[in-house]
């Protein structure tokens, strides 16, 4: 408990200090076993990052996935982002992406190396302007179960992991770097609440950013395969 204050109060004094404020990242996830083997993933998300009460993005994802192995899950996906200013849409981008997660667990922890190439095209109706980019993502993600030797029904679980994004045509390839510190609490078969704080670094041209975030989600989970073992997705600040 000592720690967690201390690290909250660091994370307080960081902020002030750069005079930056805190802004909102909430999402809503759904995921749907309806085979042994395949899955359909679906998420919406809205945040807000100018000011934490407004929201000012938006997103809405889904796609199919794979369970190759136990430990082994292919993912296709796509989506439609969109990005306010002014109260008014600013840029607008449809996305499609490739995904792997590669998954292992020593004793009670469980590591998840998520990796991902994403295409997208963007579009600013108020200049009228078309872009596309490619992007590749890496996510070490690692939870712990606090007070069971597995998450299931009644879990409380902690939650930490760090990702980089690098981009292309645009500078510096290296665009973005997140590092995310929560809980997570498994209330039963379906449902699940996460909460924590997270911290992205926008390296960019004219200057780099700091954004930093509280996220809160509530995760769904349906297994309609008759599978004893259940199993349950958290997919984290994405």
């Amino acid at each position: 408990m000592k720690l967690i204050v201390s690290f909250a109060l660091l994370i307080s004094i960081s902020i002030l200090k750069a005079q930056e404020h805190v802004s909102s990242f909430n999402a809503l996830t759904i995921n749907y076993k309806f085979h042994p083997k395949f899955f359909i993933y679906a998420e919406g998300q809205a945040r807000g990052i100018e000011d934490y009460t407004y929201p000012d993005y938006y997103e809405i994802k889904g796609g199919l996935g794979y369970n190759l192995t136990k430990n082994h899950k292919p993912f296709i996906g796509l989506g439609k982002y969109a990005t306010y200013k002014n109260h008014a849409i600013d840029k607008e981008e449809f996305r499609v992406w490739l995904q792997d997660i590669i998954d292992f667990k020593k004793g009670i922890v469980k590591f998840e190396n998520r990796f991902r190439a994403e295409k997208s095209w963007f579009y600013e109706p108020q200049k009228d302007i078309s872009s596309e980019r490619i992007r590749y993502r890496y996510r070490l993600n690692i939870s712990v179960p606090l007070n069971s030797k597995k998450i299931g029904p009644k879990t409380l679980f902690a939650n930490v992991y760090d990702e980089i994004f690098l981009v292309t045509p645009m500078k510096p390839t290296f665009a973005r770097n997140r590092v995310y510190g929560g809980f997570g609490y498994q209330i039963d078969d379906h449902f699940g609440v996460l909460g924590g704080y997270l911290w992205q670094r926008e390296f960019e041209a004219k200057g780099n950013k700091n954004v930093h975030f509280v996220y809160l989600a509530l995760n769904i989970n349906i297994d309609d395969t008759g599978s004893k073992t259940k199993t349950y997705h958290f997919p984290g600040a994405d």
